[in-house]
C-alpha cells in the first residue's frame, strides 16, 4: 500500500511540474503580445533594424516554446513507472543532422539580416551630409562644417576654456565651422546626415531610441554611423548616452529637433563659428583669478551645463548672472551672491531656478575646493557685457 501511495504521490509531482512549465509557455507568450512595452514610432530611415530585433524575437520566442513543450511532454511521458526500463541509446544520427540544419538555419536567419544592416550602417549614401558630435562628462556638443563643407583638423591637446572643441588654430578650414554649444542639435527631415562621434573623457554612446540607430564615442578615435530623419514633430527627440560615463550619467541628456529645411537653415544661421567664439573671447580682459576660474569651469565640467556666452545649456547661463534675481521653481526668488552660489554647488537641490530641473550633482570640498569656488565667483564677477552678436540659445 506504501508503495502505491508513492507512486501516486511522484505521478502528482510529476503533473504539477509538467503543469507548471506549461504555464511558463503560456505567459511568456500572451506577454509577449500584450506586454505594456513596445517600440516607440520610428523616426529615421532604419525600420530594417526593426525587422532584424522582430525577426530574431520570433525565431527566439518559437525555440522557446517548442523546448517548453517539449519538457512539459517529456516530464509527463517519461515520468517514473515500476515497469518502466531505461533504453541506452548514446547515438542518434539522423535526430543529430536534423538538430544541426535546423540550428544553422535558425542562426543564419538571425545573423544574415544583421549583416546586411551592419553593411548599410557604415556605409553613407552619397549626398549624405556630415555632423560631429562630441561628448564630454556630462553633455554634448555639437559641430557642422561651414560654407567650404570642410571640417578643421582638432586634437584632444588644443581643448581648453575657450577652445571646448579642440580647434587647430592652424587650420583654415576651421574658421568658418559652425559650433553648437548646447544641448540640442537640429537637423533638416529626409536628409541623410553621417554622424561623427568624439569622446572628450571616457566612453560614450549617442543614442535616439526614435532613430533606433547608434554608437560608442570612443576617446582617441572617431567613430561614425549614418542616418536620415524622417519624421517632424512639435517636440524635439530625446538625446541619451547609452554608455555608463560616471556619476552624472543619468543627467546626460540633449535633445534632436527634425525641422524643415528652411527652419533649419534658419537655425544654423544663428548659431556661432569659429571665428566667432575666438573673437568673442576675452581672455586678455580677465583677472588672474578670473582665469584660473575659467580653466576649473572647464575642467570641472561646469561648461557642459552652464555657458558664459548666454547660450540655454542644461543649466542657467553664467552671463550676467551674479548680483542677479533669479525666479525659483518653488514661487520665490533670490539674489545671486556668495551664499546663495555656494549652496547650488554643495545642495543643488535646495533651490531649483525656474524652468530647470533638478539636473546638477552635488560636489563636497574634496571635489571642488572653497579656493576654487572663490576663483568661479570672480569668473562670474567678470561674466557680464555678451557681445553685440551673441548667440542665442538653441
Amino acid at each position: 500500500m506504501a508503495s502505491g501511495n508513492n507512486h501516486s504521490s511522484q505521478d502528482k509531482g510529476n503533473m504539477a511540474v509538467a503543469i507548471f512549465l506549461l504555464i511558463i509557455v503560456i505567459v511568456s507568450v500572451l506577454l509577449s503580445f500584450f506586454s505594456p512595452w513596445q517600440f516607440t514610432e520610428i523616426a529615421s530611415n532604419w525600420g530594417y533594424i526593426d525587422f532584424t530585433v522582430i525577426l530574431t524575437f520570433w525565431i527566439c520566442g518559437i525555440v522557446f516554446v517548442v523546448i517548453g513543450l517539449f519538457m512539459v511532454y517529456t516530464t509527463w511521458k517519461f515520468r517514473y513507472r515500476a515497469d518502466a526500463r531505461a533504453d541506452y541509446e548514446p547515438e542518434n544520427p539522423k535526430l543529430e543532422w536534423w538538430l544541426t540544419i535546423v540550428t544553422t538555419i535558425g542562426v543564419v536567419a538571425m545573423l544574415a539580416p544583421g549583416l546586411i544592416v551592419w553593411n548599410d550602417f557604415v556605409n553613407p549614401p552619397d549626398d549624405v551630409q556630415e555632423v560631429e558630435v562630441l561628448s564630454k562628462q556630462w553633455g554634448w556638443a555639437f559641430r557642422f562644417p561651414g560654407e567650404d563643407g570642410k571640417f578643421g583638423t582638432v586634437h584632444v591637446d588644443n581643448i581648453d576654456a575657450d577652445n571646448s572643441f579642440g580647434m587647430n588654430m592652424a587650420d583654415p578650414n576651421g574658421e568658418d565651422d559652425v559650433l553648437v554649444q548646447g544641448n540640442t542639435l537640429h537637423l533638416p527631415v529626409d536628409q541623410a546626415y553621417k554622424v561623427l562621434l568624439r569622446s572628450n573623457d571616457v566612453l560614450h554612446d549617442f543614442w535616439v531610441p526614435e532613430f533606433r540607430a547608434k554608437m560608442d564615442a570612443v576617446p582617441g578615435m572617431i567613430t561614425y554611423f549614418w542616418f536620415t530623419p524622417t519624421r517632424i514633430q512639435d517636440e524635439p527627440y530625446e538625446v541619451v548616452c547609452a554608455e555608463l560615463c560616471g556619476r552624472g550619467h543619468y543627467t546626460m541628456r540633449g535633445w534632436v529637433k527634425v525641422d524643415t529645411q528652411d527652419d533649419f537653415q534658419s537655425w544654423l544661421g544663428t548659431q556661432p563659428t569659429w571665428a566667432d567664439v575666438q573673437a568673442a573671447t576675452a581672455l586678455d580682459a580677465m583677472s588672474p583669478e578670473a582665469k584660473r576660474g575659467r580653466e576649473i569651469w572647464a575642467a570641472e565640467g561646469c561648461n557642459a551645463c552652464h555657458s558664459l556666452d548666454g547660450t540655454a545649456v542644461v543649466g542657467p547661463t553664467w552671463l550676467n548672472l551674479w548680483n542677479s534675481t533669479r525666479n525659483l521653481a518653488d514661487g520665490n526668488t533670490v539674489t545671486v551672491d556668495e551664499a546663495y552660489f555656494v549652496e547650488s554647488i554643495r545642495e543643488p537641490a535646495v533651490k531649483i531656478v525656474e524652468g530647470f530641473s533638478p539636473a546638477m550633482v552635488a560636489y563636497d570640498d574634496e571635489t571642488v575646493t572653497q579656493d576654487e569656488i572663490q576663483a568661479l565667483i570672480a569668473l562670474l564677477k567678470e561674466s557680464v557685457d555678451a557681445p553685440a552678436d551673441a548667440p542665442d540659445g538653441p
